[in-house]
């Protein structure tokens, strides 16, 4: 994931830049400290023929302008990083577009888990050439699962686990779970024995010529 970097704190984007390469799959292409810097980026890489970056990480208080301007122009998905309390300046970040909003100050983890969540929620959109509600709804659930509470954090991962199976023309391992939601082997493992318990899903077992057998999980119907 490709990410733009906007605050017009050279230390702080440095600093949120550094977080950002720090998660795997994630790099920053470039940062900006203002709005025309941001443009002119965009503008470069569309001149060169690259893509627009997948992710903007933009302050609202900039010099020449409001950040929020330039996430309702972006032609890529945003989130806001910004110590800017107002209850209207949040509504209008959602209603220029950003899917997330980070309040200053935060922890390297607390951004991590952002951007973990955005990873989930794109691999849950971009394997898809459409949607219907469940996918939705799943990817909005993938989106915020790092921004919830421990407990609803754990449901949406579960949800993530049970769509996975769901949406599989055959049964999945532990393995295939994580690789297609994003979490870890351990992680799938715990949520599918859980559901496995509740009696939701079925267990089948696959045997190859040395070892134990391999579990397998499918979904099942109610």
């Amino acid at each position: 994931m490709n990410v733009l970097v906007v605050d017009d704190d050279f230390r702080v984007a440095d600093l949120h830049a550094r977080a950002v390469a720090a998660v795997p799959g994630f790099a920053v292409v470039a940062t900006a400290g203002t709005c025309a810097e941001a443009r002119l980026v965009l503008a470069r890489r569309r001149a060169q023929g690259q893509p627009p970056p997948d992710l903007a990480l933009v302050d609202v208080y900039l010099p020449d302008g409001s950040g929020l301007d330039l996430v309702a122009e972006l032609d890529c998905d945003a989130m806001v990083l910004s110590a800017a309390t107002e209850t209207a300046t949040f509504r209008r970040a959602l209603r220029s577009g950003a899917l997330g909003y980070l309040l200053k100050p935060f922890d390297e983890a607390a951004l991590a888990g952002r951007l973990r969540a955005y990873a989930r929620y794109r691999r849950l959109l971009d394997a898809r050439p459409g949607v219907d509600q469940d996918v939705v709804d799943g990817a909005v659930r993938a989106l915020h699962s790092e921004a919830a509470p421990a407990r609803g954090a754990a449901s949406a991962t579960r949800d993530l686990v049970l769509q996975a199976l769901q949406d599989a023309a055959e049964p999945l391992s532990a393995a295939d779970v994580a690789t297609a939601t994003g979490i870890s082997r351990a992680t799938a493992q715990r949520h599918l024995a859980a559901l496995d318990a509740e009696g939701r899903l079925q267990l089948q077992l696959r045997y190859g010529t040395t070892g134990r057998p391999e579990q397998r999980y499918a979904h099942r119907p109610h």
